[in-house]
């Protein structure tokens, strides 16, 4: 099975509480697809939510951080516009 990841997999073993396990199984009947499609799309999400949160993170210790907002503002870099990508 070839997906974003290629063709390198791995098998993985881990403990689910089984109220959970019931809830994942609902939705793969459901939406009629594997489990592995499910946990890997959930693994993936939980990933990209982390990285998202350190990056969120940098930038609350940059906006804290007197010497770098001197920094962007004697540079230019201060226009107080908001941007959003």
């Amino acid at each position: 099975m070839a997906n974003l990841y290629g063709n390198n997999y791995e098998k993985v073993t881990f403990n689910m509480p089984i109220e959970l396990k019931k809830r994942v199984l609902a939705l793969k009947e459901e939406l009629n697809i594997p489990l592995s499609s499910i946990y890997n799309e959930a693994i993936a999400n939980y990933i990209k939510q982390q990285e998202l949160k350190k990056w969120e993170n940098g930038v609350n210790l940059a906006l804290k951080d007197s010497d770098y907002l001197k920094l962007i503002k004697d540079n230019g870099l201060d226009s107080g516009d908001i941007y959003e990508y």
